[in-house]
């Protein structure tokens, strides 16, 4: 079967609320007939098994309904980010040959599309038709391509990551088990739906569960914690940007539904994460995962979650750090690269196999690894840190640097609240240890942050120079761009 008549056997009644939206509440039966109606949809225009469709849809249960009525036809789904520009949308549709398209105004291509604007209007008049897990549809492989994500393009063109509907069941599956999912859960939902974050981690696995979900319009920590609130919510997942404005709030009342709180797609910096259990009397499960393999690691439900720390292994996946060279495993509390074999590893990038080829390998058994190029250590208990990117990773006058190891210690100055360290060309080191700060107080003193760094790091990992900045350049999902901080500094 495909995902969603795995869904759908999972519920057993469908009159009762599944989506609660701006003040509506709709039930597992109306989703299920909206996406009928997306069927019918992509039917009216040409679109058919084996067709890849385009979706930069607004956030909302149509956004929804159209992803589950692709895949329950057999089609695949692009998934846009909103914030793309028009160049962006091209180059995608066209790499990813898509035969339709929803788009926001001002993305429009040359090829069949539809507004984003039009799309509630478009699923009213159309006509619905059979979807997977219906007695008058066939039945759609666990093999059928779902979704195809086009990872960064900061190091060259970006690559479609080929994702199953199997794929996605491995992680939704995984997670269910790791986080203890039921049907009583409800899930505050604040991140966006184009991402695997929010759409394959909390939305479907939502859905898988049965439980319901709050849908916001966008993060504002007013709105969570009122959601939270108003809906005896127990579940929320964010980025560590969410975290930062939570505690930001100068008035909390600290929710007693929560049962759990997880944060992924970035670092958690361990003062925010002591922050946050000091003020909500709740300590974050931080996870680890990548587009190409799902979520793979976790901190536990019920054991000890250490900050910094992104845990083991989820059911099914197998997890090693290994020379960046050679691929042979590294003595524990030793950096290098995180390979990774899991239910949700992805086959290949679409249209590039020397691609596909460096960066999923075999091992002796034939089994495939993803190269996610993070560098990582495990411990002798089996618990797994992230170091770093290897292209981020700093040589220094020969030496290596790894920026995460800076931050930590920056972090712990009180003039300091977020801080980004890179390195930047130089005349004499190679490269030079720089950091761009963001002040936790209006004078903050940038020798006096140096100072803490020279009295727990050695000389060469001590930035040269320390910037302040507003904010630090992010992407939607939080992570920190740092090839954006790299280029906009000067070499002096």
């Amino acid at each position: 079967m495909g995902l969603v008549a795995d869904i759908r056997a999972r519920w057993t009644a469908l009159d009762i609320p599944l989506l609660h939206v701006d003040g509506h509440s709709w039930s597992r039966r109306d989703l299920l007939d909206r996406v009928r109606a997306a069927g019918g949809l992509l039917d009216e225009n040409g679109v058919v098994a084996g067709d890849v469709v385009a979706l930069q849809a607004d956030r909302g249960p149509d956004f929804l309904a159209v992803f589950l009525g692709a895949l329950s036809r057999g089609v695949t789904v692009l998934l846009l980010n909103g914030a793309y520009t028009a160049a962006e949308v091209r180059f995608l549709t066209s790499d990813a040959n898509a035969r339709f398209a929803v788009l926001q105004p001002g993305s429009e291509v040359s090829r069949p599309h539809l507004l984003a604007r039009d799309l509630a209007a478009a699923l009213d008049a159309a006509t619905g038709v059979p979807i997977d897990g219906d007695d008058d549809c066939e039945s759609i492989s666990e093999d059928c391509v779902a979704a195809l994500c086009y990872t960064s393009g900061t190091t060259g063109r970006p690559k479609g990551a080929v994702i199953r509907h199997r794929n996605i069941a491995g992680t939704v599956v995984g997670l269910h088990t790791a986080w203890g999912w039921s049907d009583r859960d409800v899930l505050v939902h604040a991140l966006p739906l184009f991402h695997i974050h929010g759409l394959f981690v909390a939305m479907l696995g939502a859905l898988w569960a049965g439980a319901q979900v709050v849908l916001l319009p966008r993060f504002t920590a007013e709105g969570v914690l009122a959601a939270v609130h108003a809906h005896s919510g127990t579940l929320f997942m964010g980025v560590p940007t969410f975290y930062h404005r939570l505690l930001a709030l100068e008035e909390v009342d600290a929710p007693a539904s929560m049962r759990l709180w997880t944060s992924g797609s970035a670092p958690l910096p361990a003062p925010v994460w002591e922050a946050f259990a000091d003020r909500f009397g709740a300590e974050i499960l931080e996870r680890y995962g990548m587009t190409e393999v799902g979520i793979v690691l976790s901190n536990p439900l019920d054991g000890d979650r250490v900050p910094g720390s992104v845990g083991f292994p989820l059911p099914g996946v197998r997890a090693r750090v290994t020379d960046r060279h050679t691929g042979a495993p590294v003595p524990s509390g030793t950096v290098g690269e995180l390979r990774i074999h899991s239910p949700g590893l992805v086959s290949h990038y679409l249209g590039l196999p020397e691609k596909s080829g460096q960066s999923i390998v075999s091992d002796d058994l034939g089994r495939p690894w993803m190269r996610t190029g993070d560098l990582a250590t495990q411990d002798r208990s089996g618990r797994f840190r992230i170091v770093g990117r290897m292209g981020d990773m700093v040589i220094s006058g020969g030496l290596n640097v790894y920026p995460r190891e800076v931050e930590t210690v920056l972090l712990d100055h009180p003039h300091v609240a977020e801080v980004a360290v890179v390195g930047v060309a130089d005349p004499d080191w190679g490269e030079r240890v720089v950091a761009l700060v963001v002040p936790a107080v209006e004078r903050a003193d940038a020798s006096a942050i140096l100072h803490l760094a020279r009295q727990h790091l050695a000389a060469f990992k001590v930035p040269k120079a320390v910037r302040f900045a507003e904010t630090l350049p992010r992407n939607s999902m939080g992570k920190v761009q740092k090839h954006r901080i790299r280029s906009s500094w000067s070499t002096p």
